[in-house]
């Protein structure tokens, strides 16, 4: 079976094609029928030759070609042609008809190029929008700070300098009365030093007593309940470090899924549509969102 399909000509890395005519069961690069074009997508002439009437001869011969040169067929609209020969259309209608179809053929490219520039124009002019008012709404914060400080200012100058005075004189005082209770309580001090000692060598006497008639199992006892105190004490630092732990991860997913679309900038918007679920998302884009592509990108995710 004959197949119509690319050969790999040209050098390493700058491959060029031939567009030929062999069996089936031919390597890529054996033995060929015939040579019916060319086709050079890597260099910067970029173009296509073929052999219109051969090829149309290999076609009706039952000749088939592959998907890669079927397409460029297609492209080059030669396949458009036998189509309207076999529809018996004169020479004049297919020179017509084919001419129709290159310039529909042309416009589509040049619509297809249009709207990617409005595209990119429409998500620069949203960026800018957003920046002016992330600008405004700084100016305003520092604006309603200075104003702040001028007011806490302003009543700082006019507070009267007595308040001042008044101050020094009640702490005056303050320190007159205290002063004569020190000297109330190192008179009291001196009465009850003698009976402090006289207390302590009586306690001294009795400990030594105490010492040597308890016996070596309170010691013990003393250790183990040393040990479960510790225990306790550790039990209960992990507990308190387990709800504040789950406290950190509340507040971190409430303050994610507070964010709304108009708080970030289009690109970061449309990215987090498209990585969230849906069920994730209510209440994402709220209704004073005006910027389209986000808008596009919200109702691509509903329809998906």
């Amino acid at each position: 079976m004959l197949r119509i399909r690319l050969q790999r000509k040209g050098r390493k890395k700058r491959p060029i094609w031939h567009i030929v005519v062999a069996e089936r069961h031919e390597a890529r690069d054996g033995r060929i029928v015939e040579r019916v074009g060319r086709y050079d997508n890597v260099t910067e002439k970029k173009e296509v030759v073929l052999n219109e009437d051969r090829i149309l001869y290999w076609l009706d011969t039952g000749a088939q070609p592959t998907d890669t040169v079927r397409k460029i067929l297609r492209r080059e609209g030669i396949l458009y042609k036998r189509h309207l020969m076999n529809w018996g259309k004169s020479e004049e209608e297919i020179e017509k008809a084919l001419a129709e179809w290159k310039e529909y053929r042309d416009s589509k490219k040049d619509d297809a190029t249009s709207r990617k520039a409005d595209y990119k124009e429409v998500l620069a002019a949203e960026e800018r929008e957003y920046k002016e008012q992330l600008q405004k709404k700084a100016k305003q914060a520092a604006a309603e700070v200075e104003a702040e400080k001028a007011a806490a200012e302003a009543e700082e100058d006019e507070a009267p300098k007595n308040e001042a005075e008044e101050i020094e004189a009640a702490l005056e005082e303050a320190e007159s009365d205290d002063s004569a209770e020190e000297t109330a309580e190192a008179a009291k001090e001196e009465t009850t030093e003698a009976e402090a000692e006289e207390e302590t060598a009586d306690e001294a006497e009795e400990e030594t007593e105490a010492k040597e008639e308890a016996p070596a199992e309170d010691e013990a006892e003393t250790e183990d309940n040393s040990a479960e105190e510790e225990t306790e004490e550790a039990e209960e630092e992990t507990k308190d470090e387990a709800p504040a732990e789950e406290e950190k991860k509340e507040e971190a997913e409430e303050s994610s899924s507070d964010k709304v679309s108009t708080d970030m900038n289009a690109k970061e918007a449309i990215d987090h549509i498209n990585n969230t679920d849906l069920d994730d998302l209510k209440g994402f884009v709220p209704e004073d969102e005006d910027r389209v592509t986000v808008q596009r990108a919200w109702e691509s995710k509903q329809e998906g």
